[in-house]
């Protein structure tokens, strides 16, 4: 086998890993027409797109955003909960490397809601 057909198999092979301990970047909500972008960096995440609530594009869903040094694929941090109106104390957590889950828990109840990694937020459509 060719040194260059190694290599792209290689890469290939190991692509799903490649953002393994990494929630940065764009996720899409798993069963809503909604959009998000993580910026670990500033310990935030952004509605950059919603359909079916174009008002809250913009909004800050994610705050005070960290890893925790106890749990690999795990951070901690505020998520907004629409219906409180208020930010709730959230695990993120990375079960796959193109799979994210926010768990709140309020009170004996929790919820956790699921994100699935994209590579670009597409277009709005036109009305």
């Amino acid at each position: 086998m060719k040194l260059g057909h190694m290599f792209v198999l290689a890469a290939f092979l190991a692509a799903p890993y490649a953002f393994a301990g990494d929630i940065s970047g764009f996720w899409k909500h798993a069963y809503e027409p909604g959009w998000i972008e993580i910026n670990l960096e500033e310990g935030r995440g952004t509605v950059i797109r919603n359909d079916k609530f174009p008002e809250r594009v913009g909004r800050e869903i994610v705050k005070d955003l960290k890893a925790d040094s106890s749990e690999e694929n795990l951070w901690l941090g505020q998520v907004y909960a629409e219906k409180l109106g208020e930010y709730k104390k959230a695990e993120i957590s990375l079960p796959k490397p193109d799979r994210m889950e926010f768990k709140v828990k309020v009170g004996f109840m929790s919820r956790t809601i699921e994100w699935v990694r994209v590579d670009e937020v597409p277009a709005a459509p036109t009305q």
